[in-house]
């Protein structure tokens, strides 16, 4: 048995192939993963509303991966959406970069730079993050 906290099969395979620089979005339950991935494996967690939330999947997955970077999505106003100090928690050593809404889309969408694509069932709006892989 696995003793860390991640344990999905699918994630963690597709981890395993991430090298340095790879990219990984975790994507809250109303982003449009089909459109705004690109060719990344997709992975569909959303049991039911709130469940898994884009937090649980961050920390399973930097349970397991070194996270050089961090870009999340700016809100249309600039205000600050409420789940950006619980990534700041998780990742204290990084700064959010922010992206407009239709740049982070593109950075979503780069040919193979992005490996993995999660939707969650995460409710909170302008709740996703692209991590970048770090090295070991």
């Amino acid at each position: 048995m696995l003793k860390t906290k991640l344990i999905h099969p699918e994630i963690m395979a597709a981890l395993s192939l991430c090298g340095h620089g790879s990219k990984v979005l975790i994507a809250d339950g109303n982003y449009p993963l089909a459109e705004k991935s690109g060719n990344a494996q997709k992975v569909y967690l959303g049991l039911c509303p709130g469940t898994p939330t884009v937090t649980q999947v961050l920390e399973a997955i930097h349970s397991v991966c070194e996270i050089e970077k961090a870009e999340v999505m700016k809100t249309p106003d600039g205000s600050e959406p409420e789940i950006y100090p619980e990534f700041k928690k998780e990742l204290p050593d990084l700064d959010l970069t922010v992206l407009g809404q239709y740049e982070f889309y593109d950075a979503c969408m780069a040919e193979n730079v992005v490996q993995l694509a999660i939707s969650t069932g995460e409710k909170r709006t302008y709740a996703n993050i692209l991590l970048t892989i770090g090295c070991a």
